[in-house]
């Protein structure tokens, strides 16, 4: 086995790629836009062809597009010419991705699509092909070399059309005004669905409320603590909050005083302690929690009293 220098190996195939990626900016045109604004005014889905590798990428630009709001299916460029052909329906957009845009494939699906009238989208690295003949707009993804030694295994190449699909699915988001909670939509499920629609009130425990007075007693405010477990109690004057009292403030205390005697909560509590509203998403009570250190959080409702948020409340949720 012949001896190889693989960080170098690697560097090189980076900014080999790379490159190609900078270079897609110079094809951005008209042609480009036009693409979008077909797409965006699509009264039906986006249908994406390829073959082998590209056939891949379709699949992830797919993915792309029905995650940011544009309606988008895959259509195997072989699979299509032996019965799949009836996902196209009239008011859909196809888009065919193939490097060469030779692909045999491709070359019997084109007429095919056309006879139906849809328009076409070709991205390739070929501006000179059949494919780019036949399209209605061009999307231009020609690499100088494949990262592959041999220039033969697709690497950069797809790397271009990858990026050029990202591009397509960024401006149809800014285009259409898609925003957070539309996203939120579309990933309720795991970290990233929780981040982007769990609230503060999906979490804290509403019937746990740990509360004294200001002239609550060292005991009572141990009792409030140790039997709500949140590892903190509310300091609450007139209804209204005046400050916290952790596990850690009780801590800090007995280490500075010996005389327990006359101890209350006005003289342990924290002032003006950190709130959130419990409409808030639990991403940002995180974000707070971070900022500030502390690991528990009071919540309001409209401005009252509600609750005790705490970290571990996070970790369960799986929001951390």
């Amino acid at each position: 086995m012949a001896s190889i220098d693989i960080q170098t190996i690697a560097r090189r195939t980076i900014l080999m790629e790379a490159e190609s990626v900078k270079q897609l900016a110079s094809y951005i045109n008209q042609q480009f836009e036009e693409a979008v604004t077909v797409i965006a005014g699509c009264a039906g889905k986006v249908v994406i062809s390829g073959i082998g590798k590209s056939a891949l990428i379709a699949q992830k630009i797919v993915a792309t597009l029905n995650s940011t709001g544009t309606p988008a299916a895959f259509l195997h460029a072989a699979d299509a010419i032996h019965g799949d052909l009836g996902l196209v329906q009239p008011g859909d957009v196809i888009m065919l991705i193939s490097k060469s845009g030779e692909s045999q494939e491709i070359k019997v699906l084109i007429p095919l699509i056309k006879n139906f009238g849809n328009p076409v989208i070709a991205i390739t690295g070929n501006t000179g092909s059949y494919l780019a003949a036949n399209a209605n707009y061009i999307l231009n993804t020609t690499v100088a070399q494949e990262a592959c030694p041999n220039n033969l295994a697709p690497t950069t190449s797809t790397t271009a059309q990858l990026v050029m699909g990202d591009a397509l699915a960024v401006c149809l988001i800014e285009r259409n005004g898609f925003t957070s909670d539309d996203f939120a939509k579309f990933h309720p499920g795991g970290m990233l669905g929780k981040r982007l629609y769990l609230k503060v009130s999906d979490l804290y425990m509403k019937e746990t409320r740990p509360q004294v007075s200001l002239q609550s007693s060292l005991k009572e405010v141990i009792v409030a603590i140790t039997q709500n477990r949140m590892g903190a109690t509310a300091v609450i004057k007139d209804g209204s909050i005046a400050g916290i009292i952790t596990d850690g403030d009780i801590r800090r205390m007995l280490q500075q005083r010996e005389d327990l005697t006359n101890v209350t909560a006005e003289s342990i509590m924290s002032r003006n302690p950190k709130c959130i509203e419990e409409n808030e998403l639990a991403v940002n009570a995180l974000d707070m929690m971070r900022s500030n250190s502390v690991s528990q959080l009071l919540v309001t409702n409209n401005g009252m009293y509600a609750g005790v948020l705490h970290m571990h409340d996070l970790l369960r949720e799986g929001i951390i």
